[in-house]
């Protein structure tokens, strides 16, 4: 039987490690919060992060990380983007040696600009080959409902990418393999960002035209910057790209799309991020692909706008006007 740990008892991490224990993986849930480990193994309940919901009785939850990763197959990591490393390291000396490495994350990192996987690899110091992503359309509370879902498991190991995806099929969990994992991190990274505009939209009182604009054209600028970055064309219209920019954008379950309502109705980013109670990593992640499209010559203007508008540095009127009065052009590049 393959064996599995994920680190992180958040609502991502307890669904994900819910989706392997479904599919008949050995999985212990590694996560700091002594009280939702105790419910999780007592009740099979993490009421914190996924209140009244019921969970697996085969998930075996820990606080201590040697218990959770001794002789794993799997070690998914579903931690803040901008924390992995400090978080990580530690674990490092215990990954076993053959282990498969899995980001949950959606982000880029600040100052280094480098995807999740990327930072896994050099938190765990592990090769490329050993490293898998699984991104797609993931509203965590969905498929902890046990609601149909596909997913994308991307690694440029077809060996990793499959032993992740027999690890977590399942009745309601379908995943497909990738191996573009340029494309696939840049997807789920960037949807956030236009989850956050559309939010905004939302917030400001627009309808499905507006929404249906901005999604569309951001998934033009995702296009855009992971061509630029080596990314395939195919990867955007499918699960990682206009299905996770779908279902994040057009959810109230999103945080980033609700973050974004909050600014929209017109309240200040840390009151925003006190109303949404979670993680919203758009933010954060939105100044790291700004900067990553300035190093490749590529435009963003409505990633642009998100920042200006979080930032709260114009009124969201003069941004939103900026961004419509912008030179014309056709439609297609």
């Amino acid at each position: 039987m393959t064996t599995a740990a994920v680190l992180g008892a958040g609502a991502w991490g307890t669904t994900f490690a819910n989706v392997l224990a479904d599919a008949g993986t050995d999985v212990r849930l590694w996560g700091r919060d002594e009280t939702a480990i105790a419910q999780i193994n007592a009740e099979q309940r993490n009421d914190r992060a996924l209140p009244g919901l019921n969970l697996s009785p085969a998930i075996h939850a820990t606080t201590d990380p040697a218990e959770a990763l001794a002789g794993v197959d799997i070690v998914a990591v579903a931690v803040p983007a901008q924390r992995v490393r400090e978080i990580v390291a530690p674990f490092a000396l215990l990954l076993p040696a053959h282990a498969t490495v899995v980001s949950l994350m959606k982000g880029i990192e600040m100052g280094t600009h480098q995807r999740m996987s990327e930072v896994l690899e050099q938190s765990f110091a592990v090769a490329q080959s050993r490293v898998a992503v699984v991104s797609g359309p993931n509203l965590a509370r969905e498929i902890a409902q046990r609601q149909p879902t596909a997913t994308v498991v991307a690694s440029s190991s077809a060996t990793a990418s499959a032993l992740v995806a027999e690890a977590t099929a399942s009745a309601y969990f379908r995943p497909y393999t990738n191996d573009d994992v340029v494309g696939v991190e840049l997807c789920g990274a960037f949807k956030n960002v236009i989850a956050v505009g559309v939010g905004i939209a939302d917030g400001r009182g627009f309808g499905h035209n507006t929404t249906a604009t901005v999604i569309t054209r951001g998934l033009a600028e995702i296009t855009r910057l992971g061509l630029a970055l080596g990314a395939r064309p195919e990867t955007f219209s499918g699960l990682a790209g206009m299905g996770d920019l779908i279902a994040t954008c057009a959810s109230p379950l999103s945080r980033n799309h609700m973050l974004g309502s909050y600014i929209g109705s017109g309240l200040s980013l840390d009151e925003a991020l006190v109303k949404t109670g979670g993680t919203a990593e758009g933010v954060k992640t939105s100044l790291s692909i700004l900067e990553l499209a300035k190093e490749v010559d590529v435009e963003v203007p409505i990633c642009s706008a998100v920042v200006q508008m979080v930032a709260g540095e114009l009124p969201l009127e003069v941004v939103l006007g900026s961004l419509l009065s912008r030179p014309r052009k056709a439609e297609v590049d």
